[in-house]
């Protein structure tokens, strides 16, 4: 039995009303950059750094786009804050599909909120927990 997969626009409308409701313990937050994108296309998202690592306390703003083939493929992720991790390309803030897993193994029903928790995971991972950070309040 295959799964239904959601029309683009119907599942973003409810990324949207997720994200405007809150979720969780608040350590991963998105929504719409601009209210007026009616192909709801361009999102912000916000990642606090996990505890006990150096990305303690850190808020982190990221820059997400859902192209016309959202969800079957996953959208492009860059940090708008400065970031050090395995995943993140140094240049410009770019989420590197080939070393970030959630994006590597995208599928329909990864959401926005998943990708932005499985990225606070990977601030908590051994690879890259202790790596030494960029002065808090940089930007790409």
């Amino acid at each position: 039995m295959s799964s239904v997969v959601v029309p683009r626009n119907f599942r973003l409308l409810e990324e949207l009303e997720r994200g405007e409701k809150g979720f969780g313990d608040g350590t991963v937050s998105y929504g719409m950059e601009d209210g007026n994108d009616l192909m709801m296309v361009n999102w912000t998202g916000t990642v606090i750094g996990p505890p006990g690592t150096t990305h303690d306390c850190r808020i982190y703003t990221l820059h997400i786009t859902c192209g016309d083939k959202y969800p079957l493929q996953s959208p492009l992720v860059w940090f708008r804050s400065r970031i050090n991790l395995p995943c993140v390309d140094p240049k410009d803030g770019r989420v590197d599909p080939a070393k970030f897993a959630h994006l590597a193994n995208w599928n329909h029903k990864c959401t926005l909120e998943s990708m932005l928790t499985e990225l606070r995971r990977e601030m908590a991972s051994p690879a890259g927990r202790k790596l030494p950070q960029p002065p808090e309040g940089t930007m790409f």
